[in-house]
């Protein structure tokens, strides 16, 4: 495959993040191709929640959280697992993870998180105004549920962090958890409450609708596979896997969890790994469900999509190319029907997807070292769709050299090479 689309600038990725860095570029005047290998939102960005997670700036790294993650493994409905084999690779993410758990990093990634939050709300509410993509995003807002006044408590240093911050939201009992929801377990008493929550309601639907916005502004889309980059005198080159190559001017390196390869390909060494994250999606006759719910202790959600009911979250470990271990999605489901004792659990469509995360749980928005012309964005976790918008700016001010929207410095590449 040979480019022939006559594109300055090319993303990597077709995923809501590639496209929104996409977006970004074609409004800033740049000939724009995305290069996916398979579909657009082929990945995470068709499985995922579609919350709209503003609010969520506080660190999963944080004080005392190491004391907390063996009773996650040793627990089969935990949140967290790792599949036998993968340990010992994980050995480096979890050091860079435990470091980033300090008091010090903790308040510094609190900071970092916030900032890009208010960006990306911000950037959000624009794209939202384009009439093509405005139907997408509807405000059920969000309940926020505990087991116990005791896991309420503790959470509350994070929930007045969150109102440091900006974000709006009360405490409700369970009389109105009943009225904001019905048909929850009645071991639901302490609640946190969000009139402001948003949802995109197909995120699929959502992706792809933006993907063919951009082709009417002028954009292109490729179908190929990205193996390696090179940096050229004109910019950088794609070496696809067919033998074939793409030059630009600016590459956009946007592939999730694929990305690791593409910067190794240019030396550069990155700590990202896969949090692979299982879902079921259950016909919207399943629950009267009103609007998107965290069951905070448990690590999962649950959310109203058009396509249906979506119950997914918690975090396996085990890389890019071990089989699905659908057991995950079998656990939450259970989960969900004991918290929603009405729930019809049949006939459900269960996924599993690829989320590229950090230590830091931060992203990556950088210039690459080796090659100037290319450009990271990449290592959302869990928060990719939320992030998009504010990624696509921050790309697009890189690509113009123009001074970021908010301060790169701790969503550097290279941040835990010992610099």
């Amino acid at each position: 495959m040979k480019d022939e689309s006559g594109a300055d600038a090319v993303v990597i990725g077709g995923g809501i993040v590639g496209c929104m860095a996409a977006r970004y570029l074609v409004e800033a005047g740049r000939r724009v191709t995305i290069l996916e290998r398979s579909a657009i939102a082929a990945g995470s960005s068709a499985g995922n929640a579609g919350i709209l997670a503003f609010p969520e700036i506080v660190p999963i790294p944080s004080p005392g959280i190491t004391w907390k993650a063996p009773g996650w493994l040793l627990d089969p409905l935990g949140p967290l697992t790792i599949r036998p084999g993968y340990a010992a690779r994980l050995a480096p993410w979890f050091w860079h993870f435990w470091r980033a758990s300090s008091k010090r990093n903790f308040e510094r990634g609190l900071t970092v998180q916030a900032a890009l939050m208010r960006l990306a709300a911000a950037e959000f509410e624009a794209v939202r105004k384009d009439e093509r993509l405005a139907a997408f995003v509807v405000n059920t807002g969000t309940l926020d549920l505990y087991d116990s006044e005791k896991s309420f408590l503790a959470a509350a240093p994070d929930w007045e962090r969150k109102r440091a911050a900006g974000f709006d939201f009360h405490r409700v009992g369970r009389r109105e958890i009943e009225t904001l929801q019905p048909g929850l377990a009645s071991r639901f008493e302490h609640a946190i409450y969000s009139d402001d929550g948003l949802q995109v309601a197909d995120p699929a639907g959502f992706t792809r609708a933006l993907a063919e916005s951009l082709q009417e502004d002028g954009a292109t889309i490729a179908i190929g596979e990205a193996v390696a980059i090179e940096p050229t005198e004109a910019g950088a080159c794609i070496r696809l896997a067919d033998g074939g190559t793409m030059d630009a001017r600016t590459v956009v390196v946007a592939c999730g969890a694929w990305s690791k390869r593409l910067a190794k390909s240019l030396g550069e060494t990155v700590p990202l790994d896969t949090e692979r994250g299982y879902n079921t999606t259950l016909p919207a006759s399943a629950f009267p469900l009103r609007r998107q719910l965290y069951f905070n202790d448990h690590s999962f959600v649950v959310t109203p999509l058009s396509s249906g009911i979506r119950v997914g979250g918690a975090v396996e470990f085990g890389g890019l190319d071990l089989p699905a271990n659908f057991k995950r999605a079998d656990m939450l489901l259970r989960l969900a029907k004991r918290f929603m004792p009405g729930l019809e659990t049949e006939g459900g469509e269960r996924w599993m997807g690829f989320r590229p995360s950090m230590p830091d749980c931060l992203p990556v928005i950088d210039r690459s070292k080796a090659a100037p012309n290319v450009l990271y964005a990449f290592g959302h976790g869990h928060l990719g769709l939320t992030q998009s918008a504010a990624t696509g700016r921050l790309i697009a001010e890189l690509a113009a050299q123009q001074k970021p929207s908010v301060n790169l410095e701790h969503l550097r590449f290279d941040r835990f090479s010992g610099r």
